[in-house]
């Protein structure tokens, strides 16, 4: 999942080749295994679990092992992990639903990464200069436009950059930020309603709202309660990861902002620095983020941003299969289930393990997907919608697979219906329900509580909603071409009274190996809980499927309203 503290999540939102004979022999040890054996490099699967469990097991210790090498966009081991995809759709009986009739659709990039010599951040004031630390205090923005950069502005303090003026919220007002340094921090205003929180959050918005304002530079400020949620520390030492954007056909990237000469992140810790001299002290200001109550103002003398970026041509693959409808009426219409491949690859080490496996996020999503597919391909009556199913590429790296697949989809893109999603559901610990995000937007809800009621299952709200999960997973990619979406998370309820709590497991998750190498296949995943949500994820694909009418936003939904404003409500 996309999560990432704000200078990575700058960074993040290289196509390496192999000898053929070696990719064939990886290909070949990375064979699907009888749902009773998985892979030899992983405990056999305990006896007592289901063979739709034990099929998931085998496929998450097959895509989470280390021959995947953490499965980081346009690497060897990503290539490993799509190939794996491809023919587990074709053994399910899936049809070919990329590019040129084949289960791959080229998606192309720009790979960014950053050279440390030469970064810095320098602030000069009354006649004083300081130099913070590179990684320990500031990192570089990668730079898609150009390979060296460096910009001395003065700078303003902007909020968290929200101009929503149904609100009554413009974090810009009373200050000019042409030709200045626009200083932030991530969010936006706690008073916002959840929908319009996730929203005006969204990086890429207040970025293009900047650059459209007239600012040279940004420079994000990380916040004790970021820094909760994320240490610097940890994200920092992931500084040499390169990070990437869409690639037009010129070759110049997707959404890169050429107007902003440069971007930077700096620590909570070494926001004291930056706002000394200014009549603001760093902790007020953290309070009043917290309150809603920052108010934009220029600060004194200038910032210096300088970095180094190596800027090359990439190339990913989304693995898309198909399931034709049983209804002649209906068949044109998809209903599109995704999940992420990708992971984040090879990395700094912890505890001597360099490779980010990426089980839960999202080798489990993927596994999830294609035990669904699988069930579905399966029934004697197929849904009356066609499905797709797509293994996506270059989530981490900001949603690029599925944004690149809901601009250019590989079906008339008036024919998507819905969008299904399965992300990093963390399934630690035995639960009575699934956490459905995103269903109180559409007439997706029927067909869930439906299915969840027929399965057994409970649904409970976000526990996080402060997190804004709906904008940061590929589903958003989908809603922002006005396509209705719900990602299905795993449960927070324990499965029995006094059981261990799925709540706890997901928190200890978050902050121990979420984005770390201990996110590998030997946690203790419930896969049984596992197999249920695919059987959910079936019955929602078939109760929607068969339904009479396309799912539909609901009517005066916030995300409606903003990215399908002729679609009504019947």
């Amino acid at each position: 999942m996309l999560g990432f503290p704000l200078f990575v999540a700058e960074r993040f939102p290289m196509r390496r080749t192999v000898p053929l004979v070696s990719l064939l022999i990886l290909l070949a040890a990375c064979k699907p295994q009888e749902a009773t054996a998985p892979p030899s490099s992983a405990p056999v699967a305990d006896k007592a679990v289901s063979t739709a469990a034990a099929r998931i097991q085998a496929d998450v210790r097959t895509l989470a092992d280390d021959r995947m090498e953490g499965r980081d966009t346009g690497t060897r081991g990503y290539d490993l992990a799509a190939e794996y995809v491809a023919r587990r759709y074709a053994e399910i009986g899936l049809k070919p639903a990329g590019d040129d009739g084949g289960f791959f659709q080229r998606v192309p990039l720009l790979k960014g990464t950053l050279v440390p010599e030469g970064a810095s951040f320098i602030i000069e004031r009354n006649g004083a200069r300081t130099a913070l630390e590179f990684v320990e205090q500031f990192v570089p923005g990668v730079n898609y436009n150009t390979p060296s950069h460096s910009l001395t502005a003065p700078a303003v303090f902007v909020g968290q950059a929200v101009i929503a003026p149904e609100l009554g919220q413009d974090d810009l007002a009373g200050v000019e930020v042409r030709g200045k340094i626009a200083v932030l921090f991530g969010g936006a205003p706690s008073r916002f309603d959840n929908d319009r929180r996730a929203y005006y959050a969204n990086r890429t918005q207040k970025l293009r709202t900047l650059a459209e304002r007239g600012a040279v530079g940004v420079v994000y400020v990380g916040t004790p309660e970021n820094e909760k949620r994320g240490s610097w520390a940890s994200a920092a030492e992931k500084w040499s990861m390169p990070g990437m954007r869409l690639r037009n056909e010129d070759g110049t990237g997707v959404d890169t902002f050429p107007q902003l000469k440069a971007t930077a992140s700096i620590s909570a810790a070494a926001a004291k620095t930056l706002f000394a001299g200014s009549a603001h002290e760093a902790e007020a200001l953290f309070r009043q983020a917290e309150d809603g109550k920052l108010k934009a103002f220029d600060l004194p003398g200038t910032l210096t941003l300088a970095g180094r970026t190596r800027i090359e041509p990439a190339e990913s693959r989304n693995v898309v299969a198909r399931l034709d409808g049983s209804d002649a009426a209906l068949a044109r219409q998809f209903i599109a289930y995704t999940a992420h491949l990708d992971h984040i690859g090879i990395g700094a080490a912890v505890n001597g393990d360099r490779i980010y496996n990426g089980a839960l996020d999202n080798a489990l999503g993927v596994s999830i997907m294609l035990e669904a597919a699988r069930e579905l391909a399966g029934a004697s009556k197929k849904p009356g919608r066609s499905l797709l199913f797509i293994a996506l590429t270059a989530e981490e790296k900001g949603l690029l697979g599925s944004t690149w697949f809901a601009q250019h989809p590989t079906v008339p893109k008036t024919d998507l219906v819905a969008n299904i999603n399965m992300d990093m559901p963390v399934l630690l610990a035995p639960a009575r329900d699934v956490v459905p995000i995103g269903v109180e937007h559409s007439t997706l809800k029927s067909a869930l509580d439906t299915a969840a009621s027929e399965i057994g299952l409970e649904l409970s709200a976000d526990p996080f909603p402060e997190e804004v999960v709906f904008v940061r997973s590929d589903q958003y990619s989908f809603v922002r071409e006005g396509i209705p979406a719900v990602y299905l998370d795993g449960g927070v309820e324990p499965a029995s009274a006094g059981g261990a709590s799925p709540r706890d497991a997901l928190d200890a998750f978050l902050r121990n190996c979420y984005h770390r190498p201990c996110d590998d296949a030997s946690q203790p995943i419930q896969y049984e809980d596992a197999a249920r949500l695919a059987r959910l994820n079936a019955r929602i694909g078939t109760l929607a499927g068969n339904a009479s009418a396309r799912p539909q936003w609901n009517q005066g939904d916030f995300f409606g309203d903003r990215f399908a404003p002729a679609v009504k409500s019947p």
